[in-house]
């Protein structure tokens, strides 16, 4: 990779970690499908080890405020989440599959605009793991189904909580990889050099967090859910 295609990858990776370090989630919504137009090499395996290895700052920041058993319940349910998502990938054509899930997150940030008001109880968190699982799997949009569970609770505990289920989440994802055969050294080597980058985003994503903390975490977190959802249905159908 050259200087400049390094730059611009790091500028992507940068601009995600942003997003993420303010709101919670969207490193991967937004780095992933401009990465993989960049260099196909950087996807998914150095993103993912980036995507991890970040994920542990928002919970070094503002250690204290994760929700724990709420993390754990949401991985108890992307376990099947991510087997369901593998089978649906290799049963549904993957423009459909693309669209059924964009049409699934509008409609949720549609009644929560509404009527839905989902709260972070063991049933909800479960059912959320494996959606997220499914919609990581299967489209690489994860975080969502999380987004939308916690988006009634303060930034600090958002940010974090979602930051120790994609961190531990990214985990199985990997080993999943590497047990398959599909990591590789030079994508470490890919994902040691995007990783400053991602540094350099969250700590460009402190001073983010003030105003979203004042009343913005619930229109951010739904916003960005509605615009990754807007993104894939504009990828299956354009």
């Amino acid at each position: 990779m050259n200087i400049w295609m390094l730059l611009l990858a790091g500028t992507i990776v940068l601009g995600g970690a942003v997003v993420q370090g303010s709101v919670g989630f969207g490193m991967n919504l937004v780095a992933a499908p401009l990465l993989a137009i960049a260099d196909p090499v950087l996807v998914p395996v150095p993103l993912l080890v980036t995507a991890s290895a970040f994920a542990v700052l928002p919970l070094v920041r503002e250690r204290g405020q994760a929700d724990w058993r709420g993390v754990r319940w949401a991985l108890v349910g992307r376990l099947p989440g991510t087997v369901l998502g593998v089978a649906a990938l290799a049963l549904l054509p993957s423009r459909w599959l693309a669209v059924l899930i964009g049409v699934v997150v509008l409609v949720s940030v549609g009644l929560s605009l509404l009527t839905w008001h989902p709260r972070p109880v063991p049933s909800t968190l479960f059912t959320a793991g494996v959606f997220s699982g499914v919609f990581g799997t299967a489209a690489a949009v994860g975080g969502p189904p999380m987004a939308l569970v916690y988006q009634h609770n303060t930034g600090p505990t958002v940010r974090s909580t979602l930051s120790a289920y994609f961190a531990l989440g990214s985990l199985l994802s990997l080993g999943a990889l590497l047990l398959s055969g599909q990591v590789q050294p030079q994508q470490l080597l890919a994902a040691a050099v995007l990783f400053p980058f991602a540094m350099l985003g969250f700590v460009l994503s402190g001073p983010l967090r003030r105003p979203l903390d004042r009343g913005g975490t619930r229109p951010a977190l739904l916003g960005l859910a509605a615009f990754s959802a807007l993104s894939l249905l504009f990828k299956a159908l354009g």
